[in-house]
Formats: structure tokens, C-alpha cells, sequence
């Protein structure tokens, strides 16, 4: 017999355990959508969309649309219409005052639009 073989028997006695086994599949609301948004974002620029029904929020580096799309209805209670994701990736520059090569962080940013009437209040 080869070692890969697929006509392999096994004696389900011997092993005393049964061969079916029950998997359990996790649902979409086990996963911690908390974790999913790491803070809103209040930037002069992002004050200034509020007013138009769209907020800022930086997220986790794995996060998609649908997740923070989820996070947002579990955690404000309104339906997001459109979510929006940016990659910021990190940059280095040259310090002018410290005369080195400083690294600024890149970050993943999420624009949540909101309807009309919905509102977040993040402050």
C-alpha cells in the first residue's frame, strides 16, 4: 500500500470515538465589532463633513466595508448608506528641528455616510 493512498479503512471501535463530529460555525454577530472601529476621528476637516452626514473613523488594518458598515449599526444604532475606506500608508521626512529621519504612522481611515435625517454624536 502507498503511503498516500486513498482507499485507507479505518476501524472506528479502535479509535472509540464516532467519525461524525459537530462543527460549529460562527455567525456574524459573534465577532467583536467593537474592535472593528478604533476611534473617530475629529479633524477640522472632518468637523466640517459631519455637517453633511458623513463621519470619520479610523479602523483596524483588517477591516472592510461590511465590517465597519456592521460595527457602526451595532454600536450607534443608525444604517450607514455608503462607507468609504482610505489606506494612509506610513511616510518618513526629514525633521528640520531635530535634524533626523522621523516616521510618521499610516493608518486605514473609514468615512461612514449617513442619511438625512441620522446623526452621530461623537463628543
Amino acid at each position: 500500500m502507498a503511503l498516500f493512498s486513498r482507499s485507507k479503512t479505518t476501524d472506528e471501535s479502535a479509535t472509540g470515538a464516532e467519525s461524525t463530529q459537530v462543527v460549529k460555525h460562527a455567525l456574524p454577530t459573534d465577532r467583536d465589532l467593537a474592535s472593528v472601529i478604533v476611534k473617530p476621528r475629529i479633524t477640522e476637516k472632518a468637523v466640517q463633513m459631519s455637517e453633511a452626514n458623513v463621519y470619520t473613523f479610523v479602523v483596524r488594518k483588517d477591516a472592510t466595508k461590511r465590517d465597519v458598515k456592521e460595527a457602526i449599526i451595532a454600536l450607534y444604532n443608525v444604517t450607514p448608506v455608503k462607507v468609504n475606506i482610505v489606506n494612509k500608508s506610513p511616510r518618513q521626512y526629514m525633521s528640520r528641528s531635530k535634524g533626523r529621519r522621523l516616521t510618521e504612522k499610516g493608518l486605514k481611515k473609514a468615512y461612514v455616510y449617513l442619511k438625512k435625517g441620522d446623526s452621530i454624536s461623537l463628543v
